[in-house]
């Protein structure tokens, strides 16, 4: 089998030339490692899951700040923020297509006090003086909606885009999001009202970790994450024009102990379920922020009319 070539600027890898010999051991492979799309799952699944084994843990960590852009105005440092993804991967096998795996996770985000560093629980919004109950991010779960394969339904094999920088490997997506609003109505189509949105995920390997690979793990990488979104619906800000734009920075590890002891105390007392990632198998509905709101609009609307029923 040929070696892995250095990697120029940005390389789209296929199998005709990143099976490496150490990566045609791995297990997750099998005996049809020279198939094409077969090296680039088990970098898919590295990528994701950190790992090509079934079952194991690992947290992805981050830290960062959040602002409002308002137009008119400048942009104001309202939060700021902390989070860990817990996730998990299943391993899959399709006669067709191949070896491939599916993450399940769930995950928590928490506003903080800028000038203090504690949790925020009531806001006092600056724009319209009313003070509002913070719906801090749990969701529960964020998984993959299908597994990924070797090879996709038409037949393509799978591929791996990078970039590298000398003995770092970076992956680099853009997520844009446009669906319908779970808070709004039935005529988006005519009035507006989609969320619209964008993540941007920097994710930093150590390049030995693949090109020659030593087990079924790769070590811990860094995470770069961003996020442009509308205003967050529990700020009950209307109509009113702006956006938040978050900046982020962390790391996903294996070992439960490089959990900072302030995440670890939030996880603990608030949300010690997210210590452990949902089950393989897992089928529900993602959770987001807005599911997550509405269900939350809808319980407080029960307590004040019982006789009410739920949207």
């Amino acid at each position: 089998m040929r070696k892995l070539p250095p990697l120029s600027a940005l390389l789209a890898l296929t199998v005709s030339f990143t099976v490496a010999p150490a990566l045609a051991d791995d297990d997750l492979l099998g005996p049809a490692a020279t198939r094409e799309g077969d090296a680039a799952v088990v970098w898919n699944t590295k990528l994701t899951c950190g790992t090509t084994e079934q079952g194991v843990t690992r947290y992805g960590m981050w830290e960062g700040r959040m602002y409002s852009r308002i137009p008119g105005e400048k942009d104001r440092h309202i939060f700021d923020v902390v989070g860990i993804n817990t996730r998990q991967c299943e391993r899959h096998k399709d006669p067709v297509r191949g070896e491939g795996y599916r993450s399940v996770s769930r995950e928590i985000m928490v506003y903080l006090d800028p000038a203090t560093g504690e949790i925020i629980d009531k806001w006092k919004n600056p724009w319209t003086g009313e003070t509002v109950e913070v719906i801090h991010v749990a969701n529960d779960p964020v998984n993959m909606r299908a597994p990924s394969f070797a090879r996709d339904a038409d037949g393509k094999p799978a591929r791996v885009t990078l970039r590298q920088y000398g003995d770092l490997l970076v992956s680099s997506r853009e997520v844009p999001l446009f669906y319908e609003n779970p808070l709004a109505g039935a005529y988006q189509d005519y009035i507006g009202g989609k969320y619209h949105a964008m993540e941007i995920f920097n994710t930093f390997y150590t390049a030995a970790d693949f090109t020659a690979p030593k087990g079924p793990r790769i070590g811990p990488s860094r995470i770069s994450w961003q996020r442009i979104s509308g205003l967050l619906p529990w700020m009950r800000m209307g109509d009113r024009p702006g956006v938040m734009i978050f900046n982020a920075t962390g790391f996903s590890t294996f070992d439960r102990a490089q959990i900072s002891p302030k995440l670890m105390q939030i996880l603990q007392t608030r949300y010690p379920e997210y210590l452990t990632p949902p089950p393989l198998g897992d089928a529900r509905p993602n959770a987001t922020t807005w599911t997550i709101t509405k269900k939350w609009i809808d319980d407080q609307r029960a307590k004040e009319n019982p006789k009410e029923p739920k949207r």
